[in-house]
C-alpha cells in the first residue's frame, strides 16, 4: 500500500474526472498561449509544432499501452492466486479422510471455517484495514490449529502416504494463501501513474498550442480525445485496485469450494 499511498485514498471516478478537466484545461491555456504567439511564428516554426505534437501523442501511446499491461499483468497474477489457493483448499479438503478417523471430523470442520473465512475477507476492499485485520487474525488461528491438528495425526500415523499427504496439503494451502496476499498488494507504482498523467495533460496543452497557432479551435475532437484516454486511464486504475472498482476478481472458485463442502 505504500507505493500507492496518495492516490489509493481517491475512487477512480474522483481521479479521470479531475484528469479529463484538467485535460480540457490546459488545452484552452494552450490555445489561447498560441494564439497570442500566432503573429510572430512562421510556417516552418508551426510544422515544427505539429512533429513535436505528434511526439508528445506518440509518447501517450507509449505510456497508456505500457501502464496497461502493468495493471493487467497484476490483475491475472491475482486471478491466477485465488484459483490456486482454492485447489490447494480443496485439496487438504480432499486429504482430510487419510488422516486418523479420530482426527478427520476437527479437519473437515476446521477447513470449513478456513473456507468461509477466506470468501468473506474476498469481499472487503483493501483499504478496510480493520475489518481486515480481524479476518486476519482469524486465518491465522484457524492455520495454527491445523497444523496443530496435522502434527497431533502425524504422531499417531507417521505415514508419508496417508498423513503425510495431508501435511504436504495443508503447508500449501498455506502457502497460497500467503502468496495471494502479498499480490494483492502489487500495484502499478504510483510513479508511474503520475508521469502517465502528466503526459496526458501535457499532450492536451500541446494540442491546444497547436490549434492556436493555426487559429482554429478543435472542440469536438479534443473532447472525444480526452473522453477515450480518460476511459482507458480509468480501466487501468480500476484493474489496478483489488476490491474496490467495478473489475473484480472472480471469487467463483472459493464459492464453489464452499458449497462442494459437506456438513
Amino acid at each position: 500500500m505504500s507505493q500507492v499511498e496518495i492516490l489509493y485514498s481517491y475512487s477512480s471516478g474522483v481521479i479521470v474526472t479531475a484528469l479529463f478537466l484538467a485535460m480540457l484545461l490546459f488545452n484552452e491555456i494552450g490555445f489561447q498561449v498560441g494564439r497570442f504567439v500566432q503573429r510572430h511564428t512562421d510556417h516552418e516554426a508551426k510544422v515544427l509544432t505539429g512533429s513535436i505534437q505528434a511526439s508528445v501523442l506518440g509518447l501517450l501511446a507509449l505510456m497508456l499501452g505500457f501502464t496497461f499491461s502493468m495493471a493487467m499483468q497484476r490483475y491475472d497474477g491475482r486471478n491466477m492466486a485465488l484459483i490456486e489457493e482454492a485447489n490447494a483448499i480443496g485439496t487438504a479438503a480432499l486429504r482430510v479422510k487419510l488422516l486418523p478417523l479420530k482426527y478427520q471430523a476437527d479437519a473437515h470442520d476446521l477447513i470449513r471455517q478456513y473456507i468461509d473465512v477466506r470468501v468473506e475477507i474476498g469481499n472487503i476492499a483493501i483499504t478496510d484495514q480493520a475489518r481486515r485485520a480481524k479476518y486476519m487474525n482469524q486465518v491465522s488461528l484457524l492455520q495454527h490449529r491445523l497444523w496443530a491438528l496435522a502434527v497431533l495425526a502425524t504422531d499417531a500415523d507417521p505415514r508419508a502416504v496417508t498423513t503425510g499427504a495431508f501435511v504436504q496439503s495443508l503447508n500449501a494451502a498455506i502457502d497460497a494463501q500467503g502468496k495471494r496476499n502479498a499480490l494483492q498488494q502489487l500495484h502499478v507504482p504510483e510513479t508511474v501513474l503520475i508521469s502517465l498523467f502528466l503526459v496526458f495533460v501535457a499532450s492536451g496543452g500541446m494540442i491546444g498550442y497547436s490549434s492556436g497557432l493555426h487559429g482554429k479551435r478543435i472542440i469536438a475532437p479534443v473532447v472525444l480525445v480526452s473522453l477515450l484516454v480518460t476511459l482507458i486511464v480509468f480501466i487501468i486504475i480500476d484493474l489496478d485496485r483489488p476490491r474496490r472498482g467495478l473489475i473484480q476478481v472472480n471469487q467463483a472458485p472459493l464459492l464453489d469450494l464452499q458449497r462442494s463442502m459437506p456438513n
